[in-house]
């Protein structure tokens, strides 16, 4: 599972390379500035495919005596540097297209709209394919160069819809793709502050929903032996897990089958679904009318 996931970036980086080119080269041929600019910010987005793959790659490292923890939190910086990255693209596709809308020049032509179209097809499916499978492993690094790849779609799309009313309306209408790429760098710069949002909460430690800590309550406290379970706390570092449960046992059990106990709820939760790296239990003595309020 791992290594598929490390190879996704690098599928977005054969993808935009290949595109890149191509924008430019009709951007160029077909006298839309616009183009231009998309394609180099296509550049862009191959270092940013690069630093997701090598912050996924240093996440699945394994743990050692320095970093008892692992490396989780690569995954959650690698979603930093992708997102700051959406809203250095946005800035700089806005400033382009204000400079271009302040200058005179020629209208695009026909052409650019057929390789803007196979562009958008290509980047939304790019961008729903990596979404999804973001989405499967709550990985923000892979959403966030999922939404790379939308907002290449998405300042293709108006650059589209603008050269089609540039051309519709010919002379006077020649900044029309400009503008809409300026209004799609609105959406743009949106998502990547969500984006950062979502991965800064990762790098603090901020709870999972609550919904996924009542699985684990619930999980802990179907092994025998378990009266309660009276306090969790759960923290994501890169795509698992780690749990601290607080958990309540007959006080009259010896401390090695305390231990045993413990011992199976740690067995129960790291071979669920819930991608959990590791528990650490701590037994109380369960008192009778403790929690039957």
């Amino acid at each position: 599972m791992e290594n598929r996931l490390e190879s996704i970036p690098l599928i977005g980086v054969a993808v935009n390379a290949s595109l890149a080119m191509v924008k430019i080269m009709a951007g160029v041929f077909g006298n839309s500035y616009a183009l231009i600019a998309d394609g180099i910010e296509s550049t862009a987005d191959i270092v940013t495919s690069l630093v997701v793959w090598g912050g996924l790659r240093v996440a699945s490292s394994p743990a050692t005596d320095r970093h008892p923890y692992g490396y989780g939190k690569a995954e959650a910086l690698a979603g930093v540097v992708a997102s700051l990255s959406l809203l250095g693209a946005a800035g700089l596709i806005a400033f382009h297209s204000i400079r271009e809308i302040l200058t005179p020049h020629h209208l695009p032509h026909w052409s650019t709209l057929v390789v803007l179209l196979v562009v958008i097809v290509i980047k939304e499916g790019l961008a729903r394919w990596i979404g999804q499978v973001g989405e499967s492993v709550d990985s923000s690094a892979l959403m966030a160069d999922s939404w790379h790849h939308r907002s290449d779609a998405l300042t293709s799309a108006a650059a589209f819809l603008g050269i089609s009313i540039a051309l519709v309306g010919g002379k006077g209408w020649e900044a029309a793709d400009d503008w809409g790429a300026l209004v799609a760098c609105g959406v743009i710069g949106a998502t990547g502050v969500r984006l950062l949002i979502g991965t800064t909460r990762d790098l603090l430690d901020v709870s999972p929903p609550k919904s996924f800590e009542e699985v684990v309550r619930g999980i802990a406290s179907g092994v025998e032996g378990v009266k309660d379970v009276e306090k969790c706390r759960i923290r994501k570092s890169g795509l698992s897990y780690f749990v601290d449960l607080h958990i309540e046992v007959d006080g009259d059990l010896t401390v090695r089958e305390g231990h045993k106990i413990s011992g199976k709820v740690r067995s129960a939760l790291r071979k669920s679904d819930l991608r959990i790296a590791d528990v650490l239990v701590h037994v109380e003595p369960f008192e009778r009318g403790h929690n039957e309020n």
